[in-house]
């Protein structure tokens, strides 16, 4: 059957469609609290560093606990692992609505929030990666992945939005929202049915522990995208330099911040469904290189654009060509690793990619706060893309694969 027509049978797929929702949930009410608390946050501070401390108070937990979290994912059911992050997150959720409205809220607490918040994700991310192929037949997978990438940013182009327009209302109610949309998302997942029986469990021993760091190394195609995937995203952290550049350089209000982080997905969202439907077949290597030198490319636009009609198409350019590079990324992880170490390779994949989005916003923000953000937001454009030529040099089998492998190793 040709990837066109098997597509909508894998939407019909009802245990599919509840993990879809299920991500939406979740992601756009990171979205939703990302916008609110960068917002707060400069509304209590007007610092660039602080915006970027927020990034750093959500990676640190990510660096102490995604090696565990990995041997969890792969030991316990995956499905009671995301619903119990969800669960946490909601509570944060909770917690910071009954601060703001009791004006307790400081600095201090927010960043405590982010801890939390961050510490979810590590043990959330890496665990719906390695649900995923438990819910799908394998010739589904690169198809489903796809369509999950359109889930995560469906929601990072609604979250951030309705992030900016709750916070008008008060941040209070913005935070409750978080709380009940991440109680929603966990009973969703609770209501997976799996479809691969999960393989037998290796004893638990420091060996098997750190076996996702052995896998990888092992697989050079696999270390150079992932490592290329964190070092672009690393430097280009733009978007944790937003709330300045909506305030400061772009002149709108908290509505036109959500509309900004919403633009990368609505440029993701468009071509991961271009994916889903004409899935990429040849020189996937090359393809990903051209995607991130192309993000470079936009992102220097966008810093050094002062017109809102400009910044606005170039996250949109960014956002499209950013999830070429994930879904390559993803698909040659998922197929080219066992269900049994599925957890622990996708939790140092996440360390590698997702956790470069935090520090990405600390290196945005302190390097913001010594040379100036339209600076910061330039320098980091110019690094993504002369990373892109280094590590198409170093990674040669990268770059000359052709097809993504038929199956999982």
């Amino acid at each position: 059957m040709s990837a066109v027509r098997d597509t909508p049978s894998l939407l019909r797929h009802s245990d599919f469609g509840l993990f879809w929702t299920a991500r939406v949930f979740s992601t756009g009410c990171f979205q939703i609290i990302s916008v609110v608390i960068g917002w707060q946050i400069y509304d209590l501070t007007r610092s660039a560093l602080h915006l970027g401390l927020v990034g750093l108070c959500q990676f640190l937990p990510m660096l102490v606990l995604f090696i565990p979290a990995g041997h969890i994912a792969d030991r316990f059911d995956r499905r009671t692992v995301v619903r119990c992050c969800q669960m946490v997150a909601g509570l944060t959720g909770a917690g910071l609505a009954f601060a703001s409205w009791q004006g307790m809220i400081s600095p201090a607490i927010i960043f405590a929030a982010a801890v939390v918040i961050g510490a979810c994700r590590t043990f959330e991310m890496p665990t719906t990666a390695a649900l995923l192929p438990m819910i799908v037949s394998p010739r589904q997978l690169p198809r489903a992945l796809a369509l999950s990438a359109s889930a995560i940013q469906t929601a990072t182009i609604i979250g951030p939005a309705l992030g900016g327009l709750l916070y008008i209302v008060g941040p209070g109610p913005a935070y409750l929202f978080v709380a009940c949309f991440y109680g929603l998302a966990s009973i969703l997942v609770s209501r997976l049915r799996i479809l691969v029986p999960p393989a037998a469990r290796e004893p638990a021993t420091l060996k098997s522990v750190f076996s996702g760091f052995s896998f990888i190394r092992s697989r050079p195609i696999i270390l150079g995208a992932i490592s290329l995937d964190m070092v672009a995203v690393l430097l280009g952290g733009a978007t944790a330099l937003l709330p300045i550049y909506a305030r400061d350089i772009l002149h709108t209000n908290a509505f036109g911040l959500g509309v900004l982080r919403a633009s990368p997905a609505l440029g993701a969202l468009s071509m991961s469904l271009i994916l889903a439907r004409w899935p990429l077949e040849r020189r996937v290597g090359l393809k990903m290189f051209g995607a991130v030198a192309v993000f470079g490319l936009a992102t220097i636009v966008f810093g050094l654009s002062s017109w809102f009609a400009l910044s606005l198409p170039a996250l949109v350019v960014m956002g499209a060509a950013d999830v070429v590079s994930v879904v390559v990324r993803s698909t040659l992880v998922q197929l080219g690793t066992p269900d049994a170490m599925r957890g622990r390779v996708s939790a140092v994949n996440a360390m590698f990619v997702g956790t470069s989005n935090q520090l990405g916003e600390f290196e945005s923000g302190l390097t913001a706060a010594l040379f100036g953000p339209v600076e910061a937001v330039v320098l980091g454009g110019l690094g993504t893309i002369l990373v892109a030529l280094a590590w198409s040099r170093l990674f040669k089998s990268l770059r000359d694969a052709d097809r993504f492998p038929s199956r999982s190793a």
